[in-house]
């Protein structure tokens, strides 16, 4: 009888979308990808941004920042090719965001890995003292995961690939937040 039960709530009850979907198809968004110097949330070094509306990238941002606390791991630099000759004279995070904040002002968010990206814009505008606006975020990568469950994997070339995005520059900033963009448009 409990078996019986189970599965008329199962049918009652929609699947519920996980919050790193969009509760509805994604038009208009930004994607972000932030590279960083260390370790440190706070320590972007270089951000790109990719402004999509009504499904067509519309504008595009990048620009390198002087991290927080402004050192560079070497396997960091090794990753990105960015290091401290690149960054000691770039400006500050409020000077960048401030080219931008108009620009994605009440758009939702998209990154793959959120959790990284999410978590860099918020902890740099803390630091930063300046007020949040508490983008909606969301997620290619758990959303390739769930959607796309039959890729051989879901890192961000891989997916982006699979949308016929050849991602020649992984880990510029601004080709990865394109290749974020092009999967969003696809899957949200």
């Amino acid at each position: 009888m409990d078996e019986e039960k189970e599965k008329k709530e199962k049918v009652e009850k929609p699947e519920q979308r996980p919050d790193y979907i969009p509760p509805k198809h994604l038009k208009s968004f930004v994607a972000i990808d932030f590279e960083a110097a260390n370790g440190e949330v706070t320590s972007a070094c270089s951000v790109g941004i990719v402004i999509v509306k009504r499904g067509k990238i519309v504008d595009e941002f990048y620009s390198l920042i002087k991290p927080v606390p402004n050192h560079y791991d070497y396997w960091t630099t090794k990753v990105h090719g960015i290091s401290y000759k690149d960054t000691n004279n770039a400006e500050l995070f409020p000077e960048v965001w401030r080219k931008v904040s108009r620009k994605v002002r009440g758009m939702a968010f998209v990154a793959h890995g959120k959790s990284f990206d999410e978590r860099c814009l918020r902890a740099l505008h803390n630091y930063y003292h300046m007020e949040y606006p508490e983008y909606p975020f969301y997620c290619t990568h758990l959303g390739s995961e769930k959607l796309l469950p039959d890729l051989e994997n879901h890192k961000l070339q891989t997916v982006a690939k699979h949308f016929g995005y050849d991602l020649e520059q992984h880990h510029n900033a601004l080709a990865d937040a394109e290749a974020c963009a092009v999967i969003a448009m696809n899957i949200f």
